[in-house]
């Protein structure tokens, strides 16, 4: 919806989940729920992925992937395990995510294979490992965070929410969002062996 020439999403402090009606819709085939969940999130999807990919090229061809992704796949969404469009902005924070992955993969491989020309030994496998490890210690430390604080950190910085959002999406006071996450962010920290 456009007021005084700003789009604003009529359905933010809404408890109905309007996508996961949609969502329902094109899992059984629904052409035309399946063009009204483009025009109701492809901007947003489109924004994050920008984000992430920075390139705009890239990114556009990135959008198209996650929406094939979403018509192939919408019968797999589950709206007793969270919003519609959490699991389309999850989706979409993966796939770009892969497509920096992969970016960084074919870099890489062209330096190993210009070190290893220049007699330089290079150990990937390390560095994949190393990784690895630290994304892991991440979800385990995730999951010692209490249900409301993994929540609030997941839709922010897995799906690409602003705090605004994130209070609109869980019922949630924005003053008790920024909380979550703060001390959400601390105990993460702490978890993890940071220094804050």
């Amino acid at each position: 919806m456009v007021i005084d020439g700003a789009e604003v999403d009529e359905h933010a402090d809404d408890p109905v989940d309007h996508v996961a009606a949609l969502l329902e819709r094109v899992a059984d085939g629904d052409q035309s729920a399946f063009a009204d969940l483009y025009d109701m999130l492809s901007g947003r999807v489109f924004g994050l992925v920008l984000r992430v990919l920075v390139d705009r090229a890239q990114s556009e061809e990135v959008l198209q992937e996650i929406f094939l992704e979403i018509w192939q796949s919408a019968s797999r969404f589950s709206p007793n395990r969270g919003q519609g469009r959490g699991w389309i902005l999850t989706i979409a924070h993966r796939r770009a995510v892969d497509r920096v992955r992969s970016a960084q993969a074919s870099t890489d491989r062209d330096i190993r294979i210009g070190l290893r020309d220049l007699g330089v030994p290079f150990d990937g496998v390390a560095e994949n490992v190393e990784l690895r490890v630290e994304g892991d210690r991440v979800m385990e430390a995730l999951r010692l965070l209490p249900d409301a604080q993994r929540e609030a950190l997941t839709l922010a910085y897995y799906g690409g929410y602003s705090q605004r959002e994130v209070a609109a999406l869980t019922g949630a006071p924005l003053g008790t969002v920024k909380t979550r996450m703060r001390d959400g962010l601390s105990r993460l920290r702490t978890e993890m062996g940071v220094l804050a």
